[in-house]
């Protein structure tokens, strides 16, 4: 998967700033190479939703709600419930972000928090089907990007996975072909707890969870998606910008050594 950015036109100043920075291992905001923001969680905000999270990582807010209704399962997956993600970049995030229909970007950032889930195998699909073929439970990830402050992907899929293991499932029982709530919930049982990291690129320096200054300075992006298991369920490269090999496995394996520290801050457990 690839996307484009629209991205301000950063003062040659700035980026020969952030260029001598990099060559000394150094970044504006004081960080390491590759470490990460603070990442700050807040669950069960949305009252009226199976499940929330609002997850911050520095000054990048995303929340995520999720609702679980009842449908038709897919044709060519008749036993498995239905997974759905949309994103929206409010205009109150950033001053490019527009009112409208989804642009390029949240379209990109729906998918691919739509592949971090799906391909690491977060949700046990099959579970969701009430009665195969005929009925099963729909599960839909909304997530809105409320404050911009770089690296939306990683933010997104952190606060759309710790959404979902706050999320509680109502209890059918089925009277023929008719679901019926019992009145009880139950917890959405998750088998995965994928993670994102996202690494901004100048020349052959990379640096993790790019901020905002350095997104705009970056000649390209790349998000790694990790199982627990270190399994790789998603990737995404900007369009700009070559990558070596050696850049790309280098990449690779910081990611995941960074991933595993983000699941431990996270309380992931690991079966």
């Amino acid at each position: 998967m690839s996307v484009t950015r629209d991205r301000p036109v950063i003062s040659k100043v700035l980026h020969q700033e952030l260029m001598d920075l990099l060559a000394r291992d150094k970044r504006m905001d004081g960080r390491a190479l590759h470490e990460f923001r603070k990442i700050e969680v807040e669950t069960g905000l949305l009252k009226k939703a199976e499940g929330s999270a609002l997850v911050s990582v520095g000054g990048t807010k995303v929340l995520v709600g999720i609702k679980v209704g009842i449908g038709s399962p897919f044709p060519d997956t008749p036993n498995q419930g239905v997974l759905t993600v949309n994103a929206e970049l409010l205009p109150l995030a950033s001053p490019t972000f527009e009112a409208g229909p989804p642009d390029e970007r949240s379209i990109a950032l729906a998918r691919y928090v739509d592949r971090s889930i799906r391909e690491s195998k977060a949700i046990d699909l099959e579970a969701l089907a009430l009665q195969p073929r005929k009925i099963v439970q729909v599960v839909y990830i909304d997530v809105y990007v409320l404050d911009y402050s770089g690296n939306m992907t990683d933010t997104a899929v952190l606060a759309a996975v710790k959404a979902l293991e706050n999320t509680n499932l109502k209890r059918y029982t089925l009277e023929g072909d008719v679901p019926t709530f019992s009145g009880e919930f139950i917890p959405l049982a998750l088998k995965d707890y994928p993670v994102s990291t996202t690494f901004g690129i100048i020349g052959e320096k990379s640096f993790l969870d790019p901020n905002l200054e350095e997104e705009h300075a970056a000649e390209g992006f790349i998000s790694y998606t990790y199982t627990q298991e270190g399994n790789l369920c998603a990737v995404m490269k900007n369009d700009q910008g070559y990558l070596s090999h050696s850049q790309i496995f280098d990449m690779l394996d910081i990611g995941w050594e960074k991933a595993q520290e983000i699941g431990r801050a996270m309380n992931w457990r690991k079966d």
